[in-house]
């Protein structure tokens, strides 16, 4: 489904971060909803992480 100008899926300071799964080492995953009201979560992103810049 295309998105129009009017919609956006950007989060703001203070949004709620939208469900997911990771893959994590040992053949897991992580999925945040397992952490809903049991720890905090920090998410960060680094996009220049492991290039050379």
């Amino acid at each position: 489904m295309a998105r129009g100008p009017a919609q956006s899926n950007t989060l703001k300071v203070g949004d709620k971060a939208p469900d997911f799964m990771l893959p994590a080492t040992g053949e897991r995953t992580i999925h945040l909803a397992n952490y809903l009201g049991k720890k905090n979560v920090f998410i960060a992103f680094y996009p220049l992480d492991w290039t050379p810049v």
